[in-house]
């Protein structure tokens, strides 16, 4: 099945607006995408991604088992833990997936990634405090699905924001 549309979310306390989303959106034009900001608090965060995304695959006439759900690290992490706990979605985009807090890699995120049954792509910088690509590898290897990984030069927020859409678009074009 293709893909009909990416709901993207932003990173703690960011903005629909901020750069990586605006710059992944121009990337995967014209599939459609949905920008949105979230709580800054979990159990509405991930209520507000199943809304969002039910409206949107509704106004597209799809399921939203034919969306692509991701964001930046608190974002992304919302919406894997919507589709960890059964929503449906055709894949999940990971930017700068949060891991750990910075200094704090016994306090691991990763509770729900062995229940992520579909496709992901985690987009991470190379020197992100939130996790390295070599924690990032360990951990994400949990996951069932299919799993991508790019790792670009840079911190949480990797230096070329062209470089996370590219991977995005890149892999998305691999979805059918």
């Amino acid at each position: 099945m293709s893909v009909a549309g990416l709901l993207l979310t932003p990173g703690f306390g960011g903005s629909r607006d901020s750069a990586p989303l605006v710059a992944v959106e121009s990337a995967v034009a014209p599939l459609p995408v949905r920008r949105i900001d979230l709580p800054k608090t979990a159990g509405p965060a991930v209520a507000e991604v199943r809304a969002q995304a039910e409206a949107f695959a509704s106004s597209l006439g799809v399921g939203t088992d034919a969306l692509v759900l991701g964001g930046r690290s608190f974002g992304g992490r919302m919406c894997s833990m919507a589709v960890a706990a059964g929503m449906p979605a055709a894949g999940l985009v990971l930017l700068s997936y949060p891991l750990h807090p910075p200094g704090r890699p016994d306090q691991l995120r990763i509770a729900h990634l062995p229940d992520l049954r579909v496709p992901v792509l985690a987009v991470s910088g190379t020197t992100d405090p939130f996790g390295s690509p070599e924690e990032l590898t360990a951990h994400l290897s949990v996951v069932p699905g299919p799993l991508t990984t790019v790792f670009l030069p840079g911190p949480h927020l990797p230096t070329s924001t062209a470089a996370v859409a590219e991977a995005v678009r890149d892999w998305l074009a691999t979805m059918g």
